[in-house]
């Protein structure tokens, strides 16, 4: 393979940049695209400062930018990096200058002082060679839209009556609808799904937005929000997000999408594997109709163990980190949990020893990569990682320990 040559480029794009050479780039990578909405959706990311292009030569040859997302971890919000765009042009592929580009992007993600960074991965041996992992998916359930119409009947007293003061969104109300959205996920003490900055809602709420359009519709109600939209002219509904903190909102918001049964045949919908849409079907008449994987990197470690919640267990477990793009993650550290907030300490010796020197800690500490890390972080097993490489040392009763603590089935809602 040729090496990236020595007059590459790589620097923020600023707002006056050529958007020809750009939506050119993009639509070579990933083929054709509404341009104008690809470039109003890149512009707020270029005027901050989150995109990168690479030029050899004066020529555009790639780039890649960052949403900047927080991302839903036991119940809190991480600041999280959402990685896209990661543009290379075809006949430039295959010379370094994507990991060159992504090498670039990881540093200034880093620097922007996010803990987490995520993506969805087009191939997936060149993000797991810059520590990233599979964490979690995205998928989409399909179902004949009459088997909405009946919900199963609930065993208990819901704890919420039918909501009142259901009603159609505008942008006025993005802060709003983010506020119930998140409230729904700290609730479910949920892992992976994200949320947007207000900005965004409130571009998505106005027509022609993401939630709000010919045949985009959205409903908020005080603790639920529902968005869908019309595909395939009128045969079928795709249900974008569905988020209630009570089970008679839950209802009501399957209510407004099952009213479309008489028209429409089916129902897709975005949703998450302890969905309580699964508990509430009458029949088995779902299934798996897409499922995509993504993948999770930790940026500043501590940050991130800091951020994100756990249950209520007690820990104290040494783990022996390397990081090579992150060399900042590596080391020997102490990760303790109480009572739902983690800590990760650097450890050091009493007795002159450099802190991560094998003198300082006296039980043997789990030997981990980015990659390793990155899927503890978002939930596998340790056992699973020792099977796959991304474990070893440790002890028994720490990988207990740490598979109850990290226990989580991550999803997301959104692909970027």
């Amino acid at each position: 393979m040729a090496s990236v040559t020595a007059d590459l480029t790589i620097r923020p794009l600023t707002p006056d940049l050529d958007w020809d050479s750009y939506l050119d780039l993009t639509a070579r990578s990933f083929g054709p695209a509404d341009h104008a909405r690809v470039r109003a959706d890149i512009e707020p990311i270029v005027a901050d400062g989150r995109c990168l292009g690479a030029f050899e030569g004066g020529r555009m040859v790639g780039s890649a930018l960052f949403l900047d997302l927080r991302q839903w971890w036991h119940g809190r919000a991480v600041p999280m990096a959402g990685v896209a765009g990661v543009n290379i042009a075809p006949e430039d592929r295959g010379r370094g200058i994507g990991r060159a580009v992504m090498t670039a992007l990881t540093g200034l993600m880093a620097e922007r002082g996010y803990p987490l960074a995520a993506l969805y991965p087009a191939t997936m041996a060149i993000y797991r060679s810059l520590g990233w992992e599979i964490a979690g998916h995205r998928q989409e359930v399909r179902l004949p839209a009459r088997s909405l119409f009946a919900l199963a009947k609930p065993d208990v007293a819901a704890d919420g009556g039918p909501p009142g003061g259901l009603r159609r969104p505008g942008p006025a109300d993005a802060a709003e609808v983010l506020d119930v959205i998140g409230r729904a996920h700290a609730l479910a003490r949920d892992c992976g799904p994200v949320t947007y900055d207000e900005a965004t809602a409130r571009r998505w709420l106005t027509r022609p937005g993401r939630y709000a359009g010919a045949d985009r519709y959205a409903y908020l109600a005080p603790d639920g929000f529902v968005a869908y939209r019309w595909q395939r002219g009128h045969d079928e509904i795709f249900v974008e997000r569905v988020a209630a903190a009570s089970a008679g909102t839950t209802r009501a918001l399957w209510r407004v999408v099952a009213s479309n049964s008489s028209v429409a045949d089916t129902v897709r919908a975005q949703l998450g594997p302890s969905d309580p849409f699964w508990w509430l079907l009458p029949e088995q008449d779902a299934s798996i109709a897409d499922r995509e994987s993504w993948m999770l990197r930790l940026l500043d470690a501590p940050a991130a163990m800091a951020a994100r919640g756990f249950p209520g267990a007690d820990l104290a477990v040494p783990l022996r980190i390397t990081d090579y793009l992150r060399p900042a993650n590596s080391g020997l550290w102490q990760l303790t949990v109480r009572d739902g907030t983690g800590c990760l300490s650097e450890v050091r010796t009493n007795h002159g020893d450099s802190p991560g020197s094998a003198a300082s800690y006296q039980h043997i500490p789990l030997a981990l990569g980015a990659r390793g890390l990155a899927a503890l972080y978002a939930g596998a097993p340790v056992a699973t990682l020792r099977r796959a490489g991304l474990a070893s040392g440790g002890s028994p009763a720490a990988d207990a320990a740490l598979d109850g603590a990290f226990a989580a089935t991550p999803y997301m809602l959104d692909s970027f």
